[in-house]
């Protein structure tokens, strides 16, 4: 049950990941590669502490709609 658990939060985390990556253009960022990797991977942490994160999130998530 726990790896059923595993399997489905880093699923969670992936897709959050690709989501932002492949949206990262349509947000207030600056547009470098760093910048894209570091947000992209701690996506997580600064969802739910940071305003700006979050709006910058959900654009990103909305332009990734192609």
């Amino acid at each position: 049950m726990s790896s059923l658990i595993t399997i489905a939060l880093l699923a969670l985390y992936a897709g959050g990941v690709w989501k932002f990556w492949s949206g990262f253009e349509q947000t207030n960022f600056v547009k470098s590669f760093g910048n894209r990797l570091y947000l992209s991977l701690l996506w997580p942490v600064f969802l739910p502490t940071n305003r700006s994160y979050r709006k910058n999130f959900t654009k990103a998530l909305k332009g990734s709609k192609r």
